[in-house]
């Protein structure tokens, strides 16, 4: 049975929101605070008092699901590959479980992205749905007739390390990726690759300078939006998507949407590509949204 009031937690590095939804989806309160960052106490304590003061506001006790940016392994059951690091090596959700007095979920901020499309945004009714982030990283989630696919190893989605298909001669090796390799996806579409080619301060700025005619920026996305059509072209011929939604800072490129389809079907394995590529609904709250909906009707 469908909980009467869902909890999600956004767990960022600079901010936490949290959000409270009915059962229908309707945004009932909403709270945002910064992250105490470096405590692993203080974050737990800071959940807590985020979602006792929901409640309190709306006089009902909801269940709860936090996005992280990270994963729970499988093996261990503790938090790994963490951007906020001093989550790594904790049973973040069993201390959380104990905190709050009942069971949490916890999935991928990328994974709770494409929950939340797919639950009520822009992939919406999609049996099978790609949701993308396009920020200072690269990260994907999945959600297969909505529910999150996290895997064996809960890295369902991680696209952005895998490497560049069909790379031009110019493109290998590649640039050194912080996860060790070279030539990662996300070395060549994350915002600051963006930006980096462009010769500007950020990927926005280069797309902004794009639409002014400039060549130098009118070149780097032109190669932009072949590099990305062939990643998301590798994406369709895997899982073959009925959507694939855009989220991160390059998701508000408009051009985008009309460019990468025109040129992926050149490496779709397929007469055509039915596939429909979709800016966000709900834009920025999507992760924080997609938290609240880990817990489905069931």
């Amino acid at each position: 049975m469908s909980p009467r009031l869902r909890i999600g937690i956004d767990l960022g590095g600079t901010k936490t929101e949290a959000i409270a939804l009915g059962a229908d989806g309707t945004e009932l309160a909403r709270r945002r605070v910064a992250t105490e960052k470096g405590s692993y106490d203080g974050t737990i304590r800071t959940i807590r008092e985020l979602v006792e003061g929901l409640e309190a506001t709306l006089s009902t006790q909801g269940s709860v699901g936090i996005g992280i940016p990270g994963a729970v392994s499988p093996a261990t059951g503790l938090v790994k590959n963490a951007n906020s690091t001093w989550l790594i090596g904790k049973p973040f959700d069993r201390d959380l479980a104990a905190a709050l007095g009942r069971p949490v979920r916890l999935a991928n901020d990328a994974d709770c992205f494409a929950l939340s499309e797919a639950s009520d945004g822009a992939a919406a009714g999609a049996a099978t749905v790609f949701g993308v982030i396009l920020g200072t990283g690269v990260g994907g989630g999945i959600v297969v007739h909505g529910r999150p696919l996290a895997g064996p190893n809960a890295i369902a989605g991680e696209w952005g390390h895998n490497p560049l298909p069909w790379p031009d001669d110019d493109e290998r090796p590649g640039t050194p990726c912080y996860c060790g390799k070279r030539g990662c996806i996300e070395t060549f579409l994350s915002g600051p690759a963006l930006a980096r080619d462009a010769g500007a301060a950020s990927g926005a700025e280069a797309a902004d300078r794009a639409e002014r005619g400039e060549p130098a920026a009118m070149a780097a996305m032109e190669r932009y939006e072949r590099r990305l059509a062939r990643a998301l072209a590798t994406i369709v011929n895997v899982i073959d998507p009925e959507v694939i939604v855009l989220g991160g800072g390059l998701s508000r490129i408009e051009r985008l949407y009309e460019s990468v389809p025109r040129l992926w079907g050149e490496w779709v394995f397929s007469d055509q590509v039915a596939t429909r590529l979709a800016p966000p609904k709900h834009g920025d709250s999507s992760g924080v949204r997609g938290a609240a909906w880990l817990w489905p009707a069931d």
